[in-house]
């Protein structure tokens, strides 16, 4: 009996102990909640600038109009005054002011401060308002997919809004009056302020100058070629900050198509980060980089200076034959050095290149550069694209990568992997977002600048810059030659697969190009999706790239170099 006695007084005390302890808090809460009611204070949400400070993503003053039922003492005379002043059915606001089962009812939550105004002239006794800025964006679709918009309850839900809520939201304050159990305010009762904290300020590394430009260019060639879609990124090579991102098409932040999800996830979605595909020979860059380090290097790999690839338009690999695009010299095929296998965007070249190095070899330096997984840039939804297993890759697979199929990558991706190739072989965590700091201009968080890690060396990247500044003079990708200025890059057409075989009259076009070839500081990756007509990425994306790297040049004011 003492024991049973013991062991109850201690679960008591236990239980007692509890409540009063850890408890407390949590029934203090609810408490308050039962002889209180709250009118919200809604914090400021932060702005969104780009690199220069210009703003993107800004507020408008409004305001939201609450009711707490029990408390109203003439629902027919307040709905009939609330009808006049927020445009709305007499019926459904009376409906709304006689439920008595909800503390707080929702009476609008968009409206002007005249309307509030005039609603606080007459004292509605529980009726209330409370600010409810509402979310501007000075430049409508202006890289709408990178910087994304707010839920009804301002809450981030896509792009930069999305991933950086939580700096950009703030902490909503509360006024609270005390009211008896069944929500009528007590009469003499004080009101306790708990004030709103603002959010804090994003900055972009984006520049809204050349967001704007590429915008322009790509929205034309969409409109010439009457391509399924247009993209471009445009970033800097010495830390991977992405200074342009541009998806076509693209809607106006200021009227986001709500009432249709499918449209609305089309138009809304960052296929530069989200979505893959294969790149074809912009990949050749990649290529060219492993071959020219490895020799450097002193391992088994084709001298890229002096060694000539056969003439054979032709290779067969496990029985399947890849055959070269077209002849390049007076109808035929010729030898060619690795220089001019770029220049002519050669196949052939390019599976010898893998082969020679072997798989093991060639996925380390895929795995270097980060295909096949995430490149960490601060951006949700990433995509880490498609690489097969290599335990189960067929040689004739592999060979195709050697050239850009049979992998499929984002193109973020692909623009931080040739970065990397040409900036003297440092790969960067990319990055949108480049501080945080408070209305008072003090700086909150510093982005870094991320090393991931060291791809190939300074020699092998200066020679490869060397070769694809001669793309750009002599090879596939003169229309994207600027007279007075070092531009290098390689051109890409790939064909597109449906259901496992190719889409005939499907194509990609593409260019990655950067300047200046010696230094990089400006690189862009360009990409049409099925034009129509000419489909190649040297007559469609390249004149696009150059047009992009001349507004760049007349934005920044670059002066011509000596060539």
């Amino acid at each position: 009996m003492i024991l049973a006695i013991t062991f109850l007084f201690c679960i008591f005390l236990g239980r007692f102990l509890y409540i009063q302890l850890i408890w407390e808090d949590d029934l203090h809460y609810l408490a308050l909640d039962q002889w209180t009611r709250e009118i919200p204070v809604n914090a400021g949400r932060g702005a969104i600038l780009d690199v220069n400070g210009t703003l993107l993503a800004g507020n408008r003053a409004g305001y939201g109009v609450y009711a707490r039922a029990n408390a109203v003492d003439d629902a027919e005379g307040a709905a009939a005054l609330l009808s006049d002043l927020l445009a709305s059915p007499y019926d459904a606001l009376l409906e709304k002011l006689s439920d008595r089962s909800k503390s707080e009812i929702v009476l609008a939550r968009r409206t002007t401060k005249e309307v509030v105004q005039s609603l606080a002239e007459h004292e509605l006794k529980g009726i209330y308002y409370a600010r409810n800025d509402e979310r501007v964006y000075p430049y409508g679709a202006l890289a709408c997919q990178v910087i994304g918009f707010t839920a009804y309850d301002r809450n981030g839900t896509t792009g930069v809004e999305g991933y950086y809520n939580s700096y950009l939201a703030g902490e909503n304050g509360e006024i609270l009056f005390e009211t008896d159990l069944v929500g009528v305010d007590l009469e003499g009762a004080s009101a306790a302020y708990i004030p709103a904290a603002d959010g804090l300020n994003v900055r972009l590394t984006l520049d809204y100058r050349i967001q704007a430009c590429a915008e322009a260019v790509m929205a034309r060639v969409l409109a010439e070629t009457s391509a399924k879609a247009a993209r471009a990124i445009v970033l800097d090579p010495n830390d991977f900050s992405i200074l342009a991102m541009v998806n076509l098409p693209s809607y106006d932040l200021n009227e986001i198509p709500r009432d249709d999800l499918s449209v609305l996830n089309a138009l809304t979605r960052n296929a530069l980060v989200s979505d893959i595909y294969e790149p074809g020979s912009t990949f050749k860059i990649v290529t060219a980089a492993a071959d020219i380090e490895e020799y450097y290097q002193g391992h088994r790999a084709l001298d890229p200076k002096t060694y000539v690839f056969s003439s054979a338009r032709t290779r067969v690999v496990d029985g399947t034959t890849i055959r070269c695009w077209s002849d390049h010299k007076n109808g035929k095929h010729a030898n060619e050095t690795l220089a001019e296998a770029l220049n002519n965007s050669c196949n052939p070249c390019f599976v010898d290149i893998a082969l020679t190095l072997g798989k093991q070899t060639f996925y380390d330096y895929l795995a270097k550069f980060r295909f096949g997984r995430a490149t960490g840039v601060d951006f949700s939804g990433e995509a880490i694209g498609m690489l097969l297993p290599e335990s189960a890759l067929r040689d004739c697979d592999f060979a195709r990568i050697g050239f850009g199929q049979s992998i499929a990558v984002t193109p973020l991706q692909l623009a931080c992997a040739a970065a990397s190739a040409v900036n003297g072989g440092n790969y960067y965590a990319p990055r949108i977002v480049s501080e945080i700091f408070s209305s008072d201009g003090s700086v909150r968080e510093k982005m870094p600048v991320s090393l991931v890690g060291k791809t190939v060396s300074e020699r092998t990247s200066a020679l490869l810059s060397e070769m694809l500044e001669g793309v750009v003079r002599d090879g596939s990708g003169k229309k994207a030659f600027i007279e007075g200025y070092r531009v290098a890059g390689k051109t890409g057409t790939a064909q597109k697969y449906e259901n496992g075989a190719i889409a005939q009259g499907k194509y990609v076009s593409s260019f990655l190009g950067y300047f200046p070839a010696n230094a990089p500081r400006y690189l862009a990756l360009v990409i049409v999706d099925e034009p129509q007509g000419s489909y190649y990425g040297s007559t469609v994306a390249a004149p696009c790239a150059k047009e992009i790297f001349e507004g760049i040049i007349d934005i920044m004011n670059i002066p011509e170099v000596a060539v």
